[in-house]
């Protein structure tokens, strides 16, 4: 079981619905909490098309990385708890600025769909 920390940037087995099954992509880590669980949000190759979300470039990265080849998207408002020992890997970790940016975005446990505008102020 690793400690990870607000703003890695892991790869675990995760749906993005309950009408996809699970597939390894990126996640964001969002949140920590007690027993080795994370809070996080699943990055897409494909935005939503009824949910905000928020571009992920290279350049969103102050260690590591992805390998996008193509667009990516952190959905904001799909957030999951997860525990630590589901971690496939960790890929890096995303620069401070634009974790802010989205924390801004992502509900609390306590105000479920709030949405909030970034970067793009609209779904992506």
């Amino acid at each position: 079981m690793g400690k990870y920390a607000v703003g890695d940037v892991l790869l675990v087995s995760v749906a993005l619905d309950d009408r996809t099954p699970p597939k390894t992509r990126p996640v964001i880590v969002i949140g920590t909490e007690e027993a080795g669980l994370i809070r996080i949000c699943p990055v897409s190759s494909k935005p939503p098309s009824d949910a905000p979300c928020l571009p992920l470039s290279i350049d969103d990265f102050a260690t590591g990385g992805l390998d996008l080849f193509s667009d990516s998207y952190i959905m904001t408002l799909r957030v999951l708890t997860l525990r630590t020992g589901a971690v496939i890997g960790k890929k890096g970790r995303l620069n401070g600025e634009f974790l802010a940016e989205i924390l801004a975005r992502v509900p609390s446990p306590a105000e479920p769909g709030r949405l909030v505008p970034g970067r793009s102020g609209k779904n992506c």
